[in-house]
């Protein structure tokens, strides 16, 4: 039985022609007499590959369960980056194309939820916010204090995102891990 174009959400794992992919951008649309369709980009949970499927009708998918465990970022060995089992101290490698922009957040210790499908990671789920250390940043101008300026800062993990003038190196700011934008300074 396959999944239905009202049941997609954004998000959501599937099983499409037999492998899996997550719903990274959904748009649902119903024009006139004709059925609902659903326009996506799905990205290949292996591969990292984002590609974009239109779903006229429950065809070829299935939701997927995935089994959720925590697990702990360990250390970078220069071509993946490999996380622990909190509770079996199992480690498992995964392929910055597996993991995509949320490399930019992990620093060694953080706690992620490993996602599962039958007894494989193949999914890392970051927590929403995450605190970073800036390394560098210009010095904000005296006298500057028009409301909204921005300027970039380096964070420790090497991603660089704007952030309000009184930011300063040695800052630990609490960053939004969905749009890695500044949150606030802590």
């Amino acid at each position: 039985m396959g999944l239905s174009v009202s049941e997609m959400r954004k998000g959501m794992t599937i099983l499409y022609n037999g492998e899996l992919y997550e719903i990274v951008d959904y748009e649902h649309s119903k024009r006139g007499r004709g059925g609902a369709v659903a326009r996506t980009k799905l990205r290949h949970l292996t591969s990292g590959r984002v590609v974009s499927e239109t779903f006229k009708g429950a065809e070829n998918t299935e939701s997927v369960f995935l089994e959720s465990r925590q697990l702990q970022y360990i250390y970078h060995d220069g071509t993946d980056y490999v996380f622990m089992d909190t509770e079996r101290f199992d480690q498992f490698p995964i392929s910055k194309e597996v993991l995509g922009s949320g490399v930019d957040f992990l620093v060694e210790g953080s706690n992620v939820i490993g996602r599962y499908y039958n007894g494989e990671l193949v999914k890392i789920d970051l927590p929403t916010f995450v605190e970073l250390t800036v390394v560098h940043t210009e010095p904000g101008v005296k006298g500057d204090t028009v409301s909204n300026v921005e300027k970039p800062a380096t964070l420790e993990t090497g991603i660089v995102i704007r952030v309000p003038l009184f930011v300063k190196e040695g800052d630990k700011l609490k960053v939004d891990t969905r749009t890695g934008t500044y949150v606030e300074r802590l």
